[in-house]
Parts: C-alpha cells; sequence; structure tokens
C-alpha cells in the first residue's frame, strides 16, 4: 500500500466524520426550529415564559438581568406555536429582541439602527410602605393598570420595583399585597429623560381575608400624611405643572379646590374666608417663613411669584381644616410640603428660560455603592437678567432649593436640606415733575429682602413598625423696605417716610416616634423647641401726603421660645370604622402664654365605594413678632401689645366621599369654623381678620371673634384616556366682630366660589414622541369686601382715609377669570424639549380698584386694579 493512498483514506474517513457532524446538527436544528410550544397564562413573568421553552425544547435562554426586567408580567395564550411566535409576544414593548445561535436564544436591545421606529422608553421605578409604620413591603404585586396587555412585578425584600424600558407615556400604578388594601397611583408621566421614582403606601386591612372586599384606594382622595382621615388632599407634583393656572406654584393650584379663594396678581389665599396670613408653611416637618417672592408686599399672607420649583418638589399635603394634632401655629390650613430625593442610579438635568427667569436643575448619585444623591434648583429672574443692562430699577429674584441623601446600613437616612430666596425691588421718582399726580410719583424707594431655611432629618428605623425621625434646623427672614420723597417740585431734598427693619433668626429641634402597634393602632407622638431670634426696627410717617416726618411704631429685639409637644393615635374601632385622636399643646415664653388643643377624626366606610367623615379641631396662631413690639403715639414707649394671647378657632367638618367609578369621584364637605381670642382695636371695626398691611401700629386685645360657614363640593375626573376636569362649588358666609362688639362681613366674605378646569392630551407620532397638552380654568367668585372711605377727611388729610363706621359694608364686583395653559414635548432618545404657555386671567377682570390722592386736581380718584401674566417658557432636559 503506498503512502499516498494511505492518506487519501485517512482523510475520506474524518472527511465522512465531519459531514456526519454537519448532517446531525443541522438536523437537531431542523427539528428544534420546528418545535412547538403550548404556554398559557395571566400574570405570569417573561421569566416564566423563558423556562417553558427551556422545558418544551433543548434551547436555552440567556439574558441580562441588569437590562431586561425578567419579572415583568404578561399575558400569553399560545398553542401549538412556533418559537418565533411566542418570543415575539414575550418580548413585545420590552425594546429587546433575540437571535438564535444553534440551541441558544440570545436576548439582545433592539438595533438603535433598526429601521423600525422604536418608541423611546424610560424606567419607573419606587416602593411600597406601609402607610403606619413607614417599613417596606417585600413581594407585593406592582400592576400597569392601564396597559394592554397589563405589565406587572413584584416588589423585591426590601420593597423596591421596576419596570425598565416601559413606552413613554401615562400610567397607573396599582399596588395590592395580602393583608391590605390595595392603592393606585394616578396620572404618572413618562418622558423620554427623566426616570420615574415613586413612593406608595398600603394601609393595612384588620378584617378577616375571607370578609376582605374593597376597592384599590387612589393615592389623591387623602393626605399622605397616615394620621389624617379628612380635611386635605395631596398635592401632586404633576398637578402643578398641568392644571391651568398654577404656574408652578402650590399656593395658585390650590386656589383650584373647593373653598379656596384666590386673587389675581397674587398668590395670597383665603381659605373658607379666612385671611391668607392665617395659613401656615412647612417644609421637610419644619414651620419655615412664606416661600414666595416678595412676600407679604402686596398683601399680608401672598405674594408675587414661588420660591418653590416642580424640578425639586415632592409630593405635598395641602389641608383646609381640622387638621391633625401635629400642626399648631395655624388657623385657615397647612402646606406641608417635602422636597424629593435626587436619583441615586443616573444623572438628569433640566434647564428652562422664560418671561419669568432662567432655571437650572440637576440630580444624580453622589455614590451609587451607598446609594446616595443629590438633586437642587436654582432660578434667576428675567428681570433682573434685563435689569443687569439698564437703569437697575424695577424687581429681580432669585431662589435654591436642594437636597442631599445619604442612607446608611445600620445608622438610618440622613439629609441635608434647604431653600434660599433673595428679593430687591427698586423705583426712582418720576424726572417729569408734570406727570406726578400722587406722592408715590415722587418718592424713590428700595426692598431688600432675604429668606431661607435649611437644616438636617435623620430618620431612623427601631424595627419594621416604630422609628424616629428628627430634625435640627434653621429659618431666616431679613425685611428692608426704605422710601423716600421729594417735598415738592422745587425741592431737591428727600424726606424719609419709611424705614424699617425685620430680621428674624428661628433655630427648631423637632422630633417624633412613630409606632404601630397593631393594625388597629397606630400612635405618633412628638415634640418641636423652637428658638426665636429677633430685630425688629419700624419707622414710618403718619402721613405721606403732608410730608410728615417718620415716627417709631415697633421696635425690639432680643429671645424667646416655643416649646409645643402633640400625640395622636389611629385606631381601628370596627372593620368600617376609624378613628384620629390627638392633642396639642404650646407654651410661648415671651409673655407666658400657653393653649392646649384636642383634635378628633371619624371615618366610616360605609360601602366599598362610599364614606363619611366627622372631625373637630382646636387650632390657634402665633401673631407676628412686630406686632407684640407696636409702640403708639399715645403710649410712648409702652409695648402695648406684649401680652397678645394665642388667636383661636374651633372647626367642625363633615365630609361625605363617593368613588362614582374608578376616574370619578364627589366630595361634599359642609363645615362651621368658630374664631375667638382673636386681637382687635378697642372701640373700633377693626380686627386682625381683614388686616393686609405689612405693619401694624394699633393697640390689641383678644376680645374678637368670628365665624365662617358654608359647604364644598367637588366633582372630579382624573386624567384618564387622555382628558380630565374638575367641577368644585362654594357657597359661604364669613363674617366678625371688631372691638365695637358689632357683627360684620369679613373683607373676604365673597359668598360664592366656583371653578371649573379641564384639560385634553394627545400623545402620537411614529414613536409616540410627541406630546401636546391643553389646560384651561374658569373661575367665577363673588368680590371682595371693602370700605367707603371718608371723601372729606381724604381731601383734609391729602392722603385716603377710610369710613371705618361703615367697615367692609361694599362689595366689589364679581371675579369672572379665565387661565389658559398649553404645552408641546418632544422626546428624544437622550433629550426632550418642552414649550409652554401659560396664561393667567386672560380676562383682564378689573373689578377690583383701590383710591388715591391726586396732588395735582386736589381730588379723589379711583383706580382700577388689573393684572395679567403671561408666561413663556423652553425647557430642554437631558
Amino acid at each position: 500500500m503506498s503512502l499516498s493512498k494511505f492518506k487519501f483514506r485517512q482523510n475520506s474517513s474524518g472527511y465522512k466524520i465531519i459531514c456526519l457532524i454537519i448532517f446531525l446538527f443541522i438536523s437537531i436544528h431542523s427539528n428544534a426550529q420546528n418545535e412547538k410550544f403550548t404556554i398559557s397564562g395571566r400574570g405570569i413573568t417573561i421569566k416564566q415564559v423563558f423556562e417553558q421553552i427551556e422545558a418544551q425544547s433543548k434551547y436555552t435562554v440567556a439574558y441580562s438581568k441588569a437590562q431586561i426586567d425578567v419579572g415583568r408580567k404578561i399575558t400569553i395564550n399560545v398553542k401549538k406555536a412556533e418559537l418565533k411566535e411566542v418570543l415575539e409576544k414575550a418580548l413585545k414593548d420590552t425594546g429587546f429582541t433575540y437571535k438564535i445561535n444553534g440551541l441558544h436564544i440570545i436576548i439582545i436591545p433592539v438595533p438603535s439602527n433598526s429601521s423600525q421606529p422604536v418608541t423611546p422608553r424610560q424606567t419607573i421605578k419606587g416602593i411600597v410602605k406601609d402607610a403606619a409604620s413607614g417599613s417596606s413591603i417585600p413581594y407585593a404585586n406592582v400592576v400597569l393598570s392601564n396597559t394592554h396587555p397589563q405589565i406587572g412585578t413584584t416588589s423585591d425584600s426590601l420593597g423596591y420595583f421596576r419596570f425598565t424600558n416601559i413606552p413613554i407615556g401615562r400610567y397607573d400604578i396599582q399596588v395590592s399585597y395580602l393583608g391590605y388594601e390595595p392603592a393606585v397611583m394616578k396620572e404618572i408621566l413618562l418622558t423620554s429623560t427623566k426616570e420615574v421614582n415613586c413612593e406608595i403606601a398600603l394601609v393595612e386591612n384588620s378584617q378577616k381575608l375571607d370578609e376582605v372586599v374593597v376597592r384599590a384606594r387612589v393615592n389623591k382622595e387623602r393626605p399622605l400624611n397616615a394620621m389624617a382621615l379628612t380635611g386635605g388632599r395631596m398635592i401632586s407634583v404633576e398637578e402643578a405643572n398641568r392644571f391651568a393656572g398654577g404656574l408652578d406654584d402650590p399656593a395658585r393650584l390650590a386656589t383650584s379646590f373647593a373653598g379656596v379663594a384666590g386673587t389675581p396678581g397674587t398668590n395670597a389665599i383665603a381659605i373658607r374666608g379666612n385671611s391668607p396670613q392665617f395659613l401656615q408653611w412647612k417644609m421637610e416637618g419644619i414651620e419655615i417663613p412664606n416661600p414666595t417672592h416678595f412676600a407679604d408686599v402686596a398683601g399680608v399672607g401672598g405674594g408675587l411669584f414661588s420660591g418653590l420649583s416642580s424640578q425639586v418638589m415632592g409630593n405635598s399635603d395641602f389641608f383646609n381644616g381640622a387638621f391633625p394634632a401635629e400642626y399648631n401655629n395655624a388657623l385657615s390650613g397647612v402646606f406641608d410640603m417635602s422636597i424629593r430625593n435626587g436619583n441615586n442610579e443616573k444623572y438628569e438635568h433640566a434647564v428652562q428660560i422664560g418671561l419669568l427667569g432662567l432655571d437650572f436643575a440637576s440630580e444624580g448619585p453622589i455614590s451609587r455603592k451607598s446609594g446616595s444623591s443629590y438633586i437642587f434648583n436654582y432660578r434667576y429672574s428675567a428681570t433682573g437678567l434685563m435689569g443687569a443692562f439698564t437703569d437697575n430699577t424695577g424687581i429681580s429674584y432669585q431662589d435654591l432649593t436642594f437636597k442631599l441623601n445619604f442612607p446608611t446600613r445600620r445608622a438610618g437616612t440622613f439629609s441635608v436640606w434647604g431653600i434660599g430666596l433673595l428679593d430687591m425691588n427698586k423705583d426712582d421718582a418720576l424726572e417729569n415733575h408734570s406727570e406726578w399726580e400722587t406722592y408715590a410719583d415722587r418718592q424713590k424707594s428700595k426692598t431688600t429682602m432675604a429668606k431661607g431655611a435649611g437644616g438636617i432629618t435623620h430618620r431612623y428605623n427601631l424595627d419594621k413598625d416604630a422609628y424616629f425621625k428628627t430634625s435640627l434646623a434653621a429659618t431666616y427672614s431679613d425685611n428692608r423696605p426704605k422710601v423716600e420723597q421729594l417735598l415738592g417740585k422745587n425741592s431737591s431734598y428727600y424726606l424719609p417716610v419709611v424705614d424699617m427693619k425685620s430680621t428674624n433668626l428661628d433655630i427648631v429641634l423637632n422630633s417624633y416616634f412613630n409606632k404601630k402597634y397593631s393594625a388597629r393602632h397606630t400612635n405618633r407622638s412628638g415634640i418641636t423647641i423652637t428658638g426665636l431670634l429677633y430685630d425688629l426696627d419700624f419707622n414710618l410717617s403718619p402721613n405721606f401726603g403732608q410730608n410728615l416726618p417718620m415716627q417709631k411704631i415697633v421696635k425690639g429685639n432680643g429671645e424667646a421660645m416655643v416649646l409645643s409637644a402633640y400625640s395622636n393615635s389611629i385606631f381601628k374601632l370596627a372593620d368600617e370604622l376609624t378613628a384620629s385622636v390627638g392633642v396639642n399643646a404650646q407654651f410661648f415664653t415671651l409673655n407666658s402664654n400657653w393653649t392646649v388643643e384636642p383634635r378628633l377624626a371619624l371615618k366610616w366606610n360605609f360601602g366599598p365605594k362610599q364614606s363619611l367623615s366627622l372631625a373637630y379641631g382646636l387650632h390657634s396662631r402665633r401673631e407676628k413678632l412686630d406686632y407684640y413690639y407696636v409702640k403708639t403715639s399715645q403710649t410712648g414707649n409702652e409695648e402695648v401689645n406684649k401680652d397678645l394671647d394665642f388667636a383661636k378657632a374651633h372647626h367642625f367638618v363633615l365630609a361625605y366621599d363617593l368613588s362614582i367609578s374608578e376616574n370619578t369621584h364627589l366630595k361634599i364637605e359642609p363645615y362651621y369654623q368658630a374664631l375667638f381670642n382673636v386681637p382687635v382695636e378697642p372701640g373700633t371695626s377693626f380686627s386682625i381678620i381683614n388686616h393686609d398691611t405689612y405693619y401694624l401700629d394699633r393697640q390689641l386685645v383678644n376680645k374678637g371673634k368670628g365665624r365662617n360657614y358654608g359647604i364644598d363640593i367637588t366633582l372630579e375626573r382624573y386624567l384618564n384616556k387622555g382628558y380630565y376636569y374638575m367641577l368644585t362649588g362654594s357657597v359661604f358666609k364669613s363674617e366678625y366682630r371688631g372691638g365695637d362688639n358689632i357683627w360684620r362681613n369679613t373683607r373676604l366674605d365673597r359668598g360664592y366660589l366656583f371653578n371649573a378646569l379641564g384639560g385634553k392630551e394627545w400623545i402620537w407620532g411614529k414613536q409616540r414622541q410627541h406630546m401636546f397638552n391643553t389646560n384651561i380654568r374658569l373661575s367665577y367668585q363673588g368680590g371682595d369686601r371693602y370700605t367707603p372711605i371718608d371723601e372729606a377727611s381724604s381731601l383734609t388729610e391729602k392722603d385716603i382715609i377710610y369710613d371705618e363706621t361703615q367697615a367692609f359694608s361694599k362689595q366689589f364686583s364679581p371675579a369672572f377669570t379665565v387661565d389658559l395653559g398649553v404645552s408641546y414635548k418632544l422626546n428624544k432618545k437622550r433629550v426632550s424639549h418642552e414649550f409652554g404657555l401659560q396664561l393667567l386671567n386672560l380676562t383682564g377682570y378689573t373689578g377690583q380698584h383701590g383710591y388715591q390722592y391726586n396732588e395735582q386736581t386736589k381730588m379723589i380718584e379711583k383706580v382700577d386694579i388689573s393684572n395679567i401674566l403671561p408666561n413663556l417658557s423652553y425647557k430642554i432636559q437631558f
């Protein structure tokens, strides 16, 4: 046998072996391709589908858990289907596809250069918690309820859940867990450049499992505070952006609610006829100065523009009466706000420029390993930017809000937060003397205002049912208005007529302990110690028109303390009956006054869709510090108001709630408020209830009264299928008794208030990347009450003098206002663009007016007050 023949035969055998292997591979692959699959299930996970593929064939499925959410629940029903059909159904709307390599199925992202249009996608994540204890709930069922088919997952062992690669759009998140009432978080807006991070609280159900028949509770129907059964509602950041007239301002947004009246030109709000100054603002559990630019300048309790930004704010609570025991120092309502935590996984930024200013916001991880994060927003006014290139007159403002969050493994969670506002308003006298009509025309003024709040907050969980939360914070405000006026056309001397300084620094220690003792009892008890440091010096001319020199009306500096404590329990008295019982106590060291205030609320769920609530609360409020240091010309240096007691009010509220459907809710709420211990001036019609100027120069006593009563009705359809609406109506009466013991209408006794707001949202495009919104609000309310002028005295004094014997006997014409909002958003893969237009008081309502003394004509003139506030803006997020 030759060597060549031997080699040929050897190669021939190897060739046959190779051919046999190839044949077997093709045969196996062909058989695998022809295999049929039967998989049926509702709410099964993608991972379970993959496992079925492996069980019914010789294939193995490979994927990256960091990329695709295999815990996502889907509905699939296939019988003897080919592999291609099964995989396409399982991977629908996930942003993933597959490739087959032999017997290996590899799950991969859809290529970015695919010829098929790919809808921009984003992540929805969050945590499920027990509403009473704040502890996380593991393995809860979480479903995007308005997807077809529904997409679901479960929270992990720490309560966290995540949906990845979700097409942009609107979603409702429904959460359920055995032994808890299901909850729905509605109207979640998902865009291409911003992940959604939400916290969903579930209420434990004390009923036996075979008795449980409950509907999912919508998150907007009840405040975030677990101690509150009635008397308020949650305000979402999404609403602040969407509602017409909101202008990114919680106060303006609240005027859409029943019983809350606004005023064109400012964000002052009157809750059920109460003065705007009776409202309290809280941030991260700490009482703060009104976070509004130029607060109290145009009227006590209001301002021009909010210093808050929806870029950083979290969902918050708004209370309008009979609030829980932890709230004090408020007679009408409370804004309880929070700054949300920044994204601890990825960086997100936004820049917005508009007629109101320039904003820059950013958030992201400080350490991905520890889960720490930052978030901030800085804004500078457009008028300030323009002033830098002109004569530097007019208004300018800026603000900064931030929060740093540091979770630890064993020491709890620490956060550092802050908000600061700077304002300036500068005006010069008119140079052309022939244009002078009033003394204001010959005045030059400069007002500087600074305020801020910040602190460190620590939350420590003792166990799954109890935690401590402690904050050490400081608040600061410094207001300095100065006005000078020329004595006449032939004078160059400026006479000082206003020179005021109000500097306040509060150091606050707040701590509470929250314990869930059982499904039927939860208690929260806490203390607050506030140190007040202040320097007050108010100097004011008694008559501008007569060029009289200034007199000192307020002078005081020093320190004082406010000590307060509370305890509040929630009791499940029966399966359908819940009670909130609490007490709050305060002690004011400045004058040793104290108060103890009981609070009680009952809620009866007498059907799966209906409830009836009854609430009572005794509430009180301290006055502004400068009120205690008033000096009058008659009493010299005596501090005539040093012993002023707390003004107080009994609140009674009855509420009926009906869920007409999954997306429609009706609420009817009659109420009665009885105010007493109200500061009034003896022998006159003056009451602090009607006070609306920055300063006070009267001697007061706590002998006044007031009463507010009426009914609020709200019919709301939540945003679903692209549209929403809210109809509110209020009929009420607001009266007071001044120092002359005569009952009169209050300044804010408007009598009625009606709102109709709604909007429509369109999402379209091959990639569903276009979002267009239009929103409108119509408001019709009775006019404010006002006091007629004493024309003879006004002409003599060359200034406006009111006839206080006829206090608030006149009423302005009804106010009909229209607010409009339009926005367009374009979503790209890594960037989104948004154009917005907001118009407030589109009708140019001029029903209100004031009076002025014309120095040229020597006559009293009526001046109409009209404000149309527009904001055109562009925002880019990346």
